[in-house]
């Protein structure tokens, strides 16, 4: 059941990663996108990393998966030019997957098996702890530099994405909130005394 429940799941996180990338449709994309996220949950349940396969769920499927939906449904987006513009990339696209397919096959060529490996795949979580309790002993323990800097990569990142993508436009009108609670009433408004009968 175990061998059957792994096959199906890596079919299916292949299937979908491959309709990610051909499917015409984006929302389509983003769908397959989902499925893949799902199947490679049921992953690593089969792992025994059941955490870890709820942090797929939640973060991406729950999260990411869905924002990318809403993004592409609200955008309004000529998907038909940008194929249009891709397709002049064709060539240099073709030559850097055959560069990778060729570091592939010579990957995979050289690669020999561990003999450690069928034992360290038979336990990968600790008797004596929680899988929950081993990741957090792994992340905060061992590798915490690494992961305090992971973080600090990704907050650079996203302090750069918003420096790259604020613009200031003369055109556009923004909020000024210290402005509008300093105004002076006197000066921002006039009464006028309209009589019956007359307009303004």
């Amino acid at each position: 059941m175990t061998v059957a429940a792994f096959y199906l799941f890596a079919i299916s996180l292949i299937t979908g990663g491959l309709f990610t990338v051909v499917s015409r449709s984006p929302v389509h994309s983003v769908l397959w996108l989902i499925l893949s996220f799902l199947s490679a949950a049921g992953l690593f349940v089969l792992l025994g990393a059941e955490f870890v396969a709820m942090l797929l769920v939640i973060v991406y499927v729950g999260a990411v998966a869905v924002l990318f939906l809403f993004v592409v449904m609200m955008l309004d987006v000529d998907f038909a030019e940008l194929k249009a513009e891709m397709a002049k990339y064709l060539p240099l696209a073709l030559l850097i997957a055959l560069v990778v397919l060729m570091q592939f096959v010579l990957a995979f060529g050289a690669w020999e098996a561990n003999p450690a490996a069928e034992a360290l795949r038979a336990q990968v979580i600790p008797v004596d702890r929680h899988n929950t309790e081993a990741l957090g002993m792994i992340l905060y323990d061992q590798y915490f530099l690494l992961f305090q800097l992971a973080g600090l990569i990704l907050l650079v990142a996203m302090i750069g994405a918003i420096v790259l993508t604020l613009r200031h436009r003369p055109d556009v009108k923004r909020q000024d909130v210290v402005a509008q609670m300093m105004r002076d009433p006197a000066a921002a408004m006039e009464l006028k005394d309209v009589k019956p009968g007359q307009g303004l």
